[in-house]
C-alpha cells in the first residue's frame, strides 16, 4: 500500500527521535524544579535590596540574604542550574556538556562541605550530603547520552 503525502506532512515529525526522550523522568522533574529555581532566583537578584531576610539553600550552602557572599553564590548556582535545565528541555546541542560541568561543580561544593568546611569552620557541623546519590546518577546518565545527543 503507498503512503500518501499531504500537506501536513512536512510536520509529521513521529519518525524522529527527540533529544528530550533520551532523558528519564527523575531528569525531568528537576528540569522543571530548577527551571523555576532558575527564575526565582532572579526575581530574588532583581528586588534583593527589598527584601529583609530570604532563606537561601543548595548542596549545605546556607544564607538569609541574595546579596550576601554566599547568597550570591547560591543565586548564581541556581541560576547556571537553571540555564542547564532550559538547554536540556528546548533540546540545545550544547545542553549536555553543560549539565556534566553541572553535576561535577554539585559534586565538588558536596564534597567540599562536607569534608572540609566542617574541620574548618567552627559553627558547621559535618552532615552527610545526600545530593550526591542523585548527583552521581545525573553525572552517569548525562555521559552516556552525550554522543547520541550530540548526533541528533
Amino acid at each position: 500500500m503507498e503512503e500518501k503525502s499531504t500537506a501536513f506532512a512536512e510536520f509529521d515529525n513521529s519518525g524522529l527521535t527527540r533529544r528530550r526522550n533520551l532523558l528519564p523522568v527523575w531528569i525531568k522533574i528537576f528540569l522543571w524544579i530548577f527551571l523555576i529555581g532558575g527564575a526565582v532566583s532572579a526575581i530574588l537578584l532583581i528586588a534583593g535590596s527589598l527584601l529583609t531576610h530570604v532563606s537561601l539553600s543548595i548542596y549545605g550552602i546556607n544564607a538569609n540574604h541574595p546579596y550576601s557572599m554566599t547568597g550570591l553564590l547560591i543565586s548564581f548556582l541556581f541560576l547556571f542550574k537553571g540555564i542547564v535545565a532550559y538547554g536540556l528541555w528546548f533540546e540545545q546541542k550544547w545542553a549536555v556538556q553543560t549539565a556534566i560541568v553541572d553535576a561535577i561543580i554539585g559534586i565538588a561544593i558536596c564534597l567540599i562541605m562536607m569534608a572540609i568546611i566542617p574541620f574548618t569552620v567552627p559553627t558547621i557541623s559535618f552532615t552527610l550530603r545526600l545530593e550526591l546519590i542523585p548527583l552521581y546518577f545525573y553525572l552517569m546518565k548525562m555521559q552516556n547520552i552525550k554522543k547520541t545527543w550530540e548526533s541528533l
